[in-house]
């Protein structure tokens, strides 16, 4: 996500508390919402995934996804 589309965010944000926004306003906010938590998780699977667990006897995994087991 680029410094202007967080920087369109915050503006929305603050026009929001101030005055009501069109239908327009509100659509592209919602929108850069959307993209903003798509990059978000993105960016958190990839950190999960080149992440590696040792346990007590060495032994190396990698994380995994709640509810599968290796």
């Amino acid at each position: 996500m680029t410094d202007e589309k967080l920087a369109r965010i915050n503006e929305l944000a603050r026009k929001a508390r101030e005055a009501e926004l069109d239908e327009a306003e509100r659509e592209e906010q919602q929108r850069l919402r959307q993209e903003y938590v798509a990059a978000f998780r993105g960016n958190l699977e990839r950190q999960l995934n080149s992440m590696v667990i040792v346990d007590e006897a060495g032994n190396r995994r990698n994380v995994q996804k709640r509810g599968k087991q290796q």
